[in-house]
């Protein structure tokens, strides 16, 4: 289960909620599975807070107690998915029920819809609020692991470009994130990450936060992890009728953050890529120009 059945009750009320109560209500929004698996008490002590809080939360809700949401999420898990392998049997069945075509139809119109929902006024000024954090910055440290990776890696590769602010966290034998140790508020970091979040991703996020590095995130929630920790976040949705979860749209992300940035730049991105034209040119890196005509 990759979401539970009040996530977006909780997303919609978490503003009115006191402090306590949100570290509750995120541990829901983030753990669904254990929700339903695991008793009040230790969910209460893995969130980190009192049992009460979680009875509180409940009735803040609407429900009477606490077992009324476990029994939502058990009910969810009993007719929902476990992790990968439960969604992929849900996929396979549909898949020999409808066929190959269906599948592939209902995935694309799936992405064509959630790139369409990015160009809504109110995820354009989130977009174009976090390039302009990052074109003013110094330096800006990407990171995505996993299935995010890609999506910093895109983002990197673009600025990349057109000038050398850019530092991607990975490395050999595990050293990736030893480079935001020179990061200052004037840097920024961008991370990506979307349910199941990982957990070194988050961690580094929170080190980059407590030692002053502004945070802009691509996540999947308003209330993902990532979400208590940026300064600016881009919410992507999801869903996908595949077993795994639809990276496109943070890719996307990824895409238009870098060509607000690289289209800042002015003289200095155009000379930038001159350089980079003839350094292509002259190693002969590709099979055929990307201005050159094609023959019949």
């Amino acid at each position: 289960m990759d979401k539970g059945p009040l996530s977006d009750a909780i997303i919609t009320a978490f503003d009115g909620l006191s402090s306590q109560l949100r570290t509750a209500a995120r541990y829901i929004v983030d753990h669904p599975r254990d929700v339903a698996l695991l008793s009040m008490r230790e969910q209460a002590r893995q969130a980190g807070v009192q049992p009460a809080t979680m009875t509180r939360l409940a009735k803040q809700l609407g429900f009477d107690g606490y077992d009324a949401i476990r029994e939502r999420y058990a009910e969810a898990l009993r007719e929902g998915d476990a992790g990968f392998a439960g969604k992929a049997g849900e996929q396979a069945r549909s898949q020999k029920l409808r066929g190959d075509h269906a599948l592939a139809a209902d995935m694309l119109s799936a992405i064509g819809t959630q790139i369409s929902r990015l160009a809504e006024p109110a995820v354009l000024d989130r977009i174009v609020a976090a390039a302009t954090r990052i074109a003013d910055a110094r330096r800006v440290y990407c990171l995505g692991l996993r299935s995010s990776h890609a999506v910093a890696w895109q983002f990197h590769y673009i600025l990349s470009l057109v000038g050398e602010k850019s530092v991607m966290l990975e490395g050999i034998g595990g050293t990736g994130a030893d480079a935001v140790a020179r990061a200052t508020s004037a840097d920024v970091l961008l991370v990506a990450s979307v349910l199941p979040y990982t957990r070194a991703t988050i961690e580094l996020a929170e080190y980059a936060r407590n030692n002053g590095v502004p945070v802009v995130a691509v996540t999947d929630s308003e209330v993902a992890p990532l979400a208590q920790i940026a300064e600016t976040i881009i919410v992507v949705p999801t869903e996908s009728p595949s077993f795994l979860h639809a990276m496109s749209p943070a890719f996307a992300v990824a895409e238009v953050l870098g060509a607000l940035i690289a289209g800042r730049g002015g003289e200095a991105t155009l000379a930038a890529l001159k350089r980079f034209d003839g350094q292509l040119a002259a190693l002969n890196t590709h099979l055929q120009s990307r201005n050159s005509k094609r023959t019949p």
